[in-house]
């Protein structure tokens, strides 16, 4: 037994007030956590791997007890996440269970985020709602963290986002205070399905809630509102003006859109228009931008302003790739220019910039067009020389071009390579130069053409056809014949 006169003078004062002794240090709130740490490293070492199911929530228990503390929320978050990972519902529906029935502590919000989560991964949407409505039962706050995992499982399916009007007025009730990220969640999915009108009106909701202007949701629904197909340019600009009172500055990327979407709707002045405001506001077109608006106002016939726009862009130092001098080159093709169109080639690789098949396709199509047809043999050789192969489409131009010309012998040639290099079901040339040689009396060559096409598993069409029938006469011939073969075949 301790003598009183042992005893500090600290000590004498708590005995004479609290009458009995000082707490027992290993009654201690650092004990308590020492023993619960104890009991969480027993918990993990006694886990079973992933593929042998076992009860964690006994094992967690037992754990526990045998240090005499109570569980922690760390060691239930451990339990839940061990089980999502083998998909293991009906124990964590127990874990659940325990946590709101049997304990004391408050649970923290992310155990239950993760767990919604989960349940989107597995296709359980009805269970993270569930898990959702329970989170105050299980002493917890619930927030927009726990309402972004919902909405990030609702808006992955078109059935979901119909669930989420209703989500949204139980957390209004729940006093869950909607955070930028829910509005731009929503918006995203709104864009991905094309909902851009609603899309819009939920940003307005974001505004009047107090937030400022997000500059990535403008962009997302402008890039979204150029992509629909019932867009009108009215409603492009109309949101763009509209954005930029409330102080969206568009960038770059926002304008290209635009011009790309005026472009496709075949608007090319006002493109055009787009353009000068960019600059306008002190923003540098890049040649992408300016390769767009020069194709869209060729498509329109202003060549007045396309030569422009091409002097204009070199004068600012931009350097035009292969695609630029493919736009200005169909544009001087289409003005018969095509001499100027060839001059460019030197030009291009002048600048290190190859021209492509596409370019020399374009100046194909201008000179058989012009009735140039010795040069755009030469060009074609030229071709050959340089390496760059001819595809379909070069033989299909100088099959039009040499047919149109009355040059029915060697269009005959290059229909023979278009069949044997080329996979073609159908080609209306086809037709046409069959019809050629039927009028010209050649119905022995458009018979032989005629099997070879048969051969190639290639349809004649119906002007093929009318002509062989009507230039074989009246008894059965090889057109008819190769007609029951095909209409009917063994």
């Amino acid at each position: 037994m301790v003598r009183a006169s042992a005893l500090k003078p600290s000590s004498k004062f708590f005995l004479r007030k609290h009458r009995k002794w000082p707490v027992s240090p290993h009654n201690t709130k650092w004990h308590q956590t020492f023993n619960q740490n104890q009991a969480f490293q027993s918990l993990k070492k006694s886990s079973p791997p992933q593929n042998q199911p076992q009860h964690l929530l006994s094992t967690l228990i037992y754990s526990f007890n045998s240090y005499n503390c109570e569980p922690n929320p760390e060691a239930y978050n451990f339990v839940i996440k061990t089980l999502t990972k083998t998909s293991q519902f009906n124990d964590i529906a127990s874990v659940l269970d325990r946590l709101e029935f049997v304990e004391k502590f408050n649970t923290p919000e992310y155990i239950f985020a993760h767990l919604i989560s989960f349940y989107g991964q597995v296709k359980r949407t009805q269970d993270a709602i569930d898990l959702f409505y329970r989170i105050p039962k299980l002493r917890c706050v619930p927030s927009a963290h726990s309402l972004n995992s919902l909405l990030y499982v609702l808006c992955g399916s078109r059935e979901g986002l119909k669930m989420v009007p209703e989500i949204l007025l139980r957390s209004h009730i729940m006093s869950i205070r909607l955070e930028e990220s829910s509005f731009q969640i929503l918006v995203n999915s709104l864009c991905g399905i094309g909902k851009v009108g609603y899309a819009i009106e939920i940003m307005n909701c974001m505004i009047s809630y107090g937030y400022g202007l997000n500059v990535k949701m403008c962009s997302l629904i402008l890039s979204s509102l150029c992509e629909q197909k019932d867009s009108s340019g009215f409603e492009v600009l109309g949101f763009v003006e509209e954005m930029k009172k409330l102080g969206f500055c568009p960038g770059m990327m926002d304008y290209s859109n635009v011009i790309r979407y005026m472009v496709k709707q075949g608007r090319g002045l006002d493109a055009l228009n787009v353009l000068v405001k960019m600059k306008v506001e002190g923003i540098k077109p890049d040649i992408v931008c300016y390769t767009m608006v020069l194709h869209g106002v060729i498509a329109e016939g202003d060549y007045k302003n396309a030569d422009e726009l091409f002097d204009e862009l070199l004068l600012l130092g931009l350097v035009p790739d292969v695609y630029t001098y493919n736009v200005y080159v169909n544009g001087l093709c289409k003005q018969n220019k095509v001499k100027d169109g060839l001059k460019m080639i030197s030009s291009m690789e002048e600048l290190g910039c190859k021209p492509n098949l596409i370019t020399y396709n374009i100046l194909l199509k201008g000179l058989c067009n012009t009735g140039e047809l010795s040069r755009a043999r030469e060009l074609v050789s030229e071709m050959t020389l340089k390496g760059i192969g001819v595809n379909l489409q070069t033989h299909r131009i100088m099959l039009d071009g040499l047919f149109g010309q009355g040059d029915i012998d060697e269009a005959c040639i290059f229909m023979d390579e278009m069949l044997d290099k080329f996979l073609c079901r159908f080609c209306s040339s086809f037709d046409e130069v069959i019809y050629g040689l039927c009028r010209k009396g050649l119905v022995c060559k458009a018979m032989d053409l005629l099997k070879k096409m048969v051969d190639k598993n290639v349809a004649p069409g119906a002007k093929a056809w009318e002509a062989l029938l009507l230039s074989s006469g009246s008894e059965p011939g090889f057109a008819e014949t190769t007609w029951t073969d095909l209409v009917n075949p063994s």
